[in-house]
């Protein structure tokens, strides 16, 4: 079974680090984020513990959540969420690189449920949604996997699969994301969510929390990591 590492804990809410290949939602499966959550929780603090799902992060991908600790801060935490006060930053590995070192991507995206798969479309109808982030190139190597580049990324809307399907459709499928494209498919995608920013629901400090990589490798390959 996985593990689950708590960053931080208060009365109001839990920031951890989800590790890849775990699941969101609740669906009664042992692997999902929640009831790893309470489980570590009940087990350190030997009292029941209530964990209530502010937002998702796929599950090929590891990083920053946040959970409300009570009922009470989990309409808190989401409206913080949804209005942008809580800003979330990425790490990607993309093949190749973009044409800029630094810009902005605006797509229309439509979500396939079925699929599970989001795509770039060119009009918008029923289903279809802006999808918003700005991005800065890191650095470029030559590897065993080609030419990849360390992306640091904004969003500045939280669309399914929105890094993913639009570093692809730009010819730059994220490494390990057979998904959307990449040849090197594997159970965990490069892409980490690494820093958090967001009001304390209740103090409205401002809280940051940031992570680095878990694992050296594919991260290693670039000098920041070295």
């Amino acid at each position: 079974m996985k593990d689950v590492e708590i960053i931080y804990r208060d009365s109001d809410m839990i920031i951890c680090r989800k590790p890849c290949g775990v699941i969101c939602e609740d669906n009664g499966e042992k692997q999902n984020i929640i009831a790893l959550l309470k489980e570590k929780l009940e087990k350190e603090y030997k009292q029941k513990a209530y964990v209530g799902l502010v937002h998702r992060l796929d599950a090929v991908t590891e990083g920053l959540m946040v959970f409300s600790a009570n009922p009470k801060m989990t309409g808190k935490l989401s409206e913080s969420i949804m209005n942008k006060t809580a800003t979330k930053e990425y790490l990607a590995i993309v093949h190749g690189h973009p044409e800029e070192p630094e810009g902005e991507m605006r797509d229309l995206l439509f979500r396939d449920p079925q699929k599970n798969k989001s795509f770039v479309v060119k009009r918008s109808r029923r289903g279809v949604k802006e999808a918003i982030l700005s991005y800065k190139l890191l650095e470029t190597v030559d590897s065993k996997y080609g030419e990849i580049s360390l992306i640091q990324i904004k969003l500045i809307t939280g669309r399914t699969h929105q890094i993913r399907v639009q570093f692809s459709s730009r010819g730059m499928p994220l490494l390990g994301d057979g998904k959307y494209g990449a040849k090197d498919n594997a159970p965990n995608v490069a892409l980490l969510s690494r820093k958090l920013t967001l009001p304390h629901p209740t103090s409205k400090k401002l809280m940051k929390f940031e992570i680095s990589p878990s694992n050296n490798e594919p991260w290693g390959l670039f000098d920041i990591y070295n």
